[in-house]
């Protein structure tokens, strides 16, 4: 999905930065936030899915929301750009035969012939989706009535969280990290379908958020931040510099465990 980061991506950039999870899929799987199960519950009920269901999903990453969809019964064909995420998330999903990981971009991919599908499900990568794609080929996947389920993540800072999440926001500032610092969690918005009228093809049926918390060692938050894009983004200097300020604050602070604070949100819209 188009997020408050990536909406200030040139195409070009986002073309370039898109293939540089792959760089990081070990630490990728080891620290990416996982939605809470409910918020799967939901897709599956939302999107009228049942077990042996067609699922595409886009973009899987490592898996983070193809295993718990796979537990769910679905049969899924998840299609992603870097080969080192998708052997990870192949390695993840070995013990779910209805699975099927394919090492392709999503522009490229093509289904086989005859299949149908009964919904598309793409998790935290929409906005890496070239825009003439992004609405189109779901909508031609799928028949009308079946569903493509947008799901988010996004970082959030309670008013009770630890100074260090505020204190943090200085080496942001200091290696010029675009973007602002996360809000509270009751003000990140959850997105919507683009409204009726416009060619997106889908009507927007549901719109749930899911506040969760997750607890990063020292290490594990930092491995997190490497491999972020707007990390990425930086180059290799000024990344190398924030991710060395980061740590001399941990450091400082005795490498405490840190309290996370994330929303995930989930947005269905039903193929007209």
């Amino acid at each position: 999905m188009v997020n408050q980061w990536a909406a200030g991506l040139t195409p070009a950039a986002a073309l370039g930065l898109r293939g540089r999870f792959d760089d990081d899929a070990e630490l990728y799987e080891r620290t990416r936030p996982v939605c809470p199960p409910a918020l799967f519950d939901d897709l599956v009920r939302l999107a009228g899915l049942a077990p042996g269901d067609r699922v595409i999903e886009i973009a899987p990453g490592t898996g983070q929301a193809t295993v718990p969809l796979a537990e769910r019964g679905l049969a899924i064909t998840a299609v992603e750009l870097g080969a080192s995420l998708a052997a990870v998330a192949r390695r993840r999903l070995a013990g779910f035969p209805a699975v099927e990981v394919v090492t392709s971009s999503f522009e490229d991919w093509q289904p086989s012939a005859g299949v149908s599908y009964d919904a598309v499900v793409v998790c935290n990568a929409l906005h890496w989706i070239d825009a003439g794609v992004r609405y189109a080929k779901p909508a031609a996947l799928l028949r009308p009535g079946s569903a493509f389920a947008i799901v988010s993540c996004a970082w959030a800072r309670p008013a009770d969280a630890a100074p260090f999440w505020a204190e943090v926001q200085q080496d942001y500032q200091a290696v010029g990290f675009r973007g602002s610092p996360p809000p509270p969690p009751d003000q990140v918005e959850p997105w919507h379908f683009p409204p009726s009228g416009t060619d997106a093809g889908f009507a927007e049926i549901a719109c749930h958020r899911y506040p969760f918390e997750m607890i990063y060692s020292a290490g594990d938050y930092l491995a997190q931040l490497s491999t972020q894009a707007g990390t990425k983004e930086l180059g290799p200097v000024r990344a190398a510099d924030f991710l060395d300020r980061v740590r001399r604050r941990l450091d400082a602070l005795g490498s405490p465990a840190l309290t996370a604070a994330f929303v995930a949100c989930l947005t269905i819209g039903i193929r007209r």
